[in-house]
């Protein structure tokens, strides 16, 4: 038999493998379902959707210039519907009983970062989740970012110094 790229054949599970499954399409030919193409879900256990021994559908998709055949076992099931997407989220956001989730507008951020000043640290406070808003949650995000990243260029510039001075003086 001449297999053809594209067309369905049924074939025998002869070996299962941690990333595919071989199927045996007629005496001495054997192709490859890779774990991708057993089925149109996520596949963890190939031995959950295969066993050997069973017969089962498989699309040719491709045969290489080695002679090693590529099968796909999803593309010869119907693919199950997909999820609805739902359009008009915004008006489930206006039917909301609970109002709007931000009551101040979001403002733009600083064009510049604040100079880094050796004075700045402060003793970091413990902040809970639940305190304080989003955007008062954001700026101090954005101010412990700030001196992390000065406290970083101090660390670089000093062992830069440093390092300099260790090798200039031999």
């Amino acid at each position: 038999m001449q297999l053809e790229i594209g067309k369905i054949y049924d074939g025998k599970v002869t070996g299962i493998t941690k990333f595919g499954a071989f199927v045996e399409l007629e005496p001495g030919t054997t192709g490859m379902v890779h774990i991708s193409e057993v089925a149109n879900t996520f596949v963890n256990e190939i031995k959950d959707h295969l066993q050997e021994g069973q017969t089962v559908k498989v699309k040719v998709l491709t045969i290489g210039d080695d002679k090693k055949i590529s099968l796909s076992i999803k593309q010869t099931v119907e693919a199950p519907p997909k999820k609805e997407f739902k359009k008009d989220f915004k008006k489930d956001f206006r039917d909301n009983k609970s109002g709007p989730r931000f009551s101040k507008p979001i403002s733009k951020a600083p064009s510049a970062p604040p100079p880094c000043r050796a004075d700045a640290w402060e003793p970091k406070r413990s902040a809970s989740s639940s305190d304080g808003s989003f955007e008062d949650m954001l700026s101090k995000f954005k101010q412990n970012s700030e001196e992390k990243q000065c406290d970083l260029k101090k660390i670089i510039d000093n062992k830069r110094k440093s390092g300099a001075r260790r090798s200039g003086g031999k």
